[in-house]
Formats: structure tokens, sequence, C-alpha cells
């Protein structure tokens, strides 16, 4: 942060829809003198609110809320209180979400398995401006998604270039149907069929139909659908 930090203990906003892990940290935070617990928010539209009414230091987030994510919790906190520092603490442990948060400007991500003493440590040190994540292990995230994106882009430009009729036996494959049911289905000959399906394996740079099936999945795939996938378990 670059603005003077206000005397006083440190004001902590908690953005948590869950009440027990809400009021377990808010008990863990407040036992500490140098922090306050101000607020609870339950959804990202609590988060604003919060931060338009309260001094807000800290926000101590989850990644997923009923409303949106802590991405956006952090963003409507930020409108009203940009010297606000953000601490992630959540069961995701994806790469696509600790690179969304730290995208959003987070000073920490930790993982909801950790201990009490480096959740406080982590909002302390988040209060004072530090930068949680360590340069090798943001290094480490960020080419992981650049190799992640391309690959997807790779996926889909191997997709783009079947022709009609390979998107036809590469949707009969992705049904279970072989060759000679291809054939059938489509009246034409059997060899015709395996001449294409070997082009659209080359094609997809897959060994075998199922894998040609789960690339062309991959590749049709919205990025960060995945990650929304997770979030009921959080």
């Amino acid at each position: 942060m670059n603005a003077e930090p206000e005397s006083g203990p440190v004001q902590v906003l908690i953005v948590e829809d869950h009440q027990v892990v809400a009021e377990g940290l808010s008990a863990l935070l407040d036992e500490h003198p140098d922090l306050h617990v101000q607020g609870w928010a339950p959804t990202v539209a609590d988060a604003a609110r919060s931060a338009e009414q309260e001094r807000i230091d800290v926000a101590v987030l989850d990644f997923w809320l009923p409303d949106g994510s802590g991405v956006d919790a952090a963003a409507g906190i930020r409108q009203h209180r940009p010297e606000a520092a953000v601490v992630f603490v959540s069961a995701d442990d994806s790469d696509q979400a600790m690179i969304a948060a730290i995208e959003a400007g987070a000073s920490g991500y930790l993982i909801k398995t950790a201990s009490g003493e480096e959740i406080v440590d982590a909002v302390l040190r988040a209060s004072a401006g530090e930068m949680l994540i360590p340069a090798s292990k943001l290094h480490e995230l960020l080419s992981r998604s650049r190799e992640a994106t391309r690959e997807r882009s790779d996926r889909a430009q191997a997709l783009a270039s079947l022709t009609t009729r390979e998107r036809e036996i590469l949707a009969m494959m992705s049904k279970g149907l072989d060759n000679r049911e291809i054939s059938a289905r489509l009246n034409i000959a059997y060899p015709t069929v395996r001449s294409h399906v070997r082009k659209v394996l080359e094609k997809l740079g897959a060994r075998s139909k199922l894998e040609a099936v789960v690339k062309a999945a991959a590749a049709e795939e919205p990025e960060g659908a995945h990650v929304e996938d997770e979030s009921p378990t959080d």
C-alpha cells in the first residue's frame, strides 16, 4: 500500500459466505492486539457496501462467493478503498484461481488448511505492504498460465483445420461409435472412414480416438470453465 496507515489496529474485513468459517477467522484475527475485524461480508455486494461505509486496511477473501468471486469482491472494495490490501484464504488451490487473485492485486493467497499463525502473519504482512507470494512462485504460475494458453490456441487451430466430414466423424467418435457404425450412419465406405479417422488423429496430434475426443473437447471448452466447475467444493 502506498497510503500512510491510520493509527490504531489494522482494520480487517472478512469476505466469506460460510458463517462458521467467517466466525473462526474473526475470532482468530481479533485475538491479535494489532488486528481488529470490523466486519463480515458474505457476498460481493456486501463487501462493496462495507468498503464504502467503513475503513478497511486488509480484506481477507474467499475465492468463491454466492454472487461472484473474490476477484469481483476485491474490485468492489478497491473502488472505495484503493489502499486496502487483499489476502485470499480459499479451498481452491488451482493455478487459475491463484493467477486470477494475483492479477486482482492480491498480496497473498493461502489455502484454508493454512495454520492460524500463517493467516495472522499474512494479514499483518499484507497490511505493511508486503507481497507474500514469492517471485519464484509467481514466475512459475505465470509460465504455466502462458503455456496453457498456447496449448489451448494450438488445440483450437488443430480443430479448426478439420474438414466438415472430419468433424462429423469426430462427433460420432465422441458418441462411442466404431468405424463400421460410422460407415453405416454416413453411408460411406469403411476404408474411407478409416482414412478420415487417421486424418482426424493426425491433425489433433492424438494417438487414439479417445485422445482425439478429449483434445477436441478441451479445445472447445471456454477458458476458465474448469475452474468454475470446482466452485462447489469451496
